[in-house]
């Protein structure tokens, strides 16, 4: 009876974590939204940001890039105050609730990052939090810490060039950190309730210089019925059983020239049972970007590669979908939309050029299809009529993290304020 409880509670999980989502739902587990995929669903949200659609804005105590996150009718997201790691909840009407610190910051070294880049996930009972420092830490909704410990000090520092990027991920039995740099990669598991370990999986792979250095998060899907953590990383696309970290299959082959500098930054989109992986440095006119079919056993390289274009791609951004295209914005503006299956181009817009980049990972919100440059200018396109720009505002502060829609409600996290915009 017991093991057949734990499988209804599996299943349960399961779907709630897979299910596309058919409202902009006020809880996010992870920074990408509900499916991870940057989709917030559908709803009535704002078409431009200005004085008029401007719900709130509330000041943050210092520099973080991370993305917030709903879970109980609040606000959650990671930022440094007083030299402290610390994480910050707000209500709906952007007053701030509490303000929990952990270990001292250890501040970014690029000028968007932060020693907050990565964001928060919940289970909707707890809240899990990673710094560059090294804190990785349990939390109830509350904000009384559960559990705290530094990965940094049990496992060694990272080699990664620039600052940590990567995000935890909850799965149906525990919370998965991950660490791909020069030198011992690893995906770990963590119990969600005491924090002890629970297994730890070497992910190691030879690749040319900086090829093994990984920003990206991995991301939690349902293949043929099973849970299955994604991970994109050391030029490999891999999936592992969350139960135990073992490899089920993995799929290379991405680099065949063997660049140099070609580390893995944004993170795949899941369409249906496709993969589109970028990859390459589209910041430098070397974009790649792969559709990989998510299914076999062992080493796929040769059989579920579907397509690969050195057309279109993103360097730091990580694309979304609309539910049916990847919605892949170049580190310079320029928006693409491709067919999963095929890599068949469907519209094309170019933002208006300008000497700042993209960094936050663009959403879909509704109708709408929201990317925000670093210099706090947010483009707002209609992607149901091929790519209109419909507006642009320059919100005056940098913006790194990605925006999230809910509730017919648009968050934006600033360098200085989060900000909440809605029509109504």
């Amino acid at each position: 009876m017991k093991s057949a409880h734990l499988l209804l509670l599996g299943i349960i999980f399961n779907l709630a974590m897979v299910s596309t989502s058919h409202r902009a739902l006020a809880q996010t587990q992870h920074w990408r939204g509900p499916d991870q995929n940057g989709n917030f669903g559908p709803g009535d949200f704002p078409s431009s940001l200005n004085t008029n659609t401007l719900k709130w804005k509330s000041p943050l105590p210092g520099k973080g890039t991370s993305t917030p996150i709903l879970a109980d009718n609040k606000i959650f997201l990671t930022c440094p105050a007083e030299g402290k790691d610390c994480v910050l909840a707000f209500d709906f009407q952007g007053k701030e609730l509490w303000r929990q610190s952990l270990g001292a910051e250890v501040p970014g070294k690029h000028r968007n990052g932060s020693g907050s880049n990565a964001s928060i996930a919940t289970d909707g009972k707890r809240l899990f939090a990673y710094f560059k420092s090294g804190t990785l830490a349990g939390l109830k909704l509350d904000g009384q810490i559960l559990w705290e410990q530094n990965l940094i000090e049990k496992y060694g520092p990272d080699s990664l060039y620039w600052d940590h990027g990567t995000s935890p991920v909850v799965t149906s039995s525990g919370v998965v950190m991950v660490r791909m740099h020069q030198g011992e990669s690893w995906l770990a598991s963590f119990d969600r309730q005491t924090g002890k370990l629970q297994w730890k999986m070497p992910r190691n792979f030879k690749t040319p210089t900086e090829g093994d250095h990984g920003y990206t998060s991995p991301v939690i899907t349902n293949l043929n019925g099973k849970e299955v953590i994604l991970l994109w990383g050391g030029q490999h696309l891999t999936a592992h059983d969350p139960s135990n970290g073992r490899t089920l299959w993995m799929c290379g082959d991405f680099n065949p020239s063997n660049k140099n500098f070609w580390p893995a930054v944004a993170t795949p989109v899941l369409i249906d049972d496709v993969a589109v992986v970028p990859f390459g440095r589209a910041d430098k006119r070397q974009p790649r970007l792969h559709g990989i079919r998510l299914s076999g056993k062992g080493d796929v390289t040769l059989s579920n590669r579907l397509w690969k274009t050195d057309q279109h791609s993103c360097f730091v951004p990580s694309p979304t979908t609309d539910g049916s295209n990847a919605l892949v914005l170049s580190d310079r503006g320029a928006i693409v939309a491709i067919a999963p299956e095929s890599g068949k181009e469907i519209w094309k817009l170019d933002l208006p050029e300008h000497r700042s980049s993209y960094y936050a990972s663009p959403s879909v919100a509704g109708n709408y299809f929201y990317a925000a440059r670093e210099d706090g200018t947010v483009f707002i396109v209609d992607r149901t009529q091929s790519g209109r720009l419909v507006s642009e505002q320059d919100l005056e502060e940098r913006i790194i993290a990605s925006p999230v829609g809910f509730n017919d409600q648009l968050l934006i996290r600033g360098e200085h304020h989060l900000m909440c915009f809605s029509r109504k």
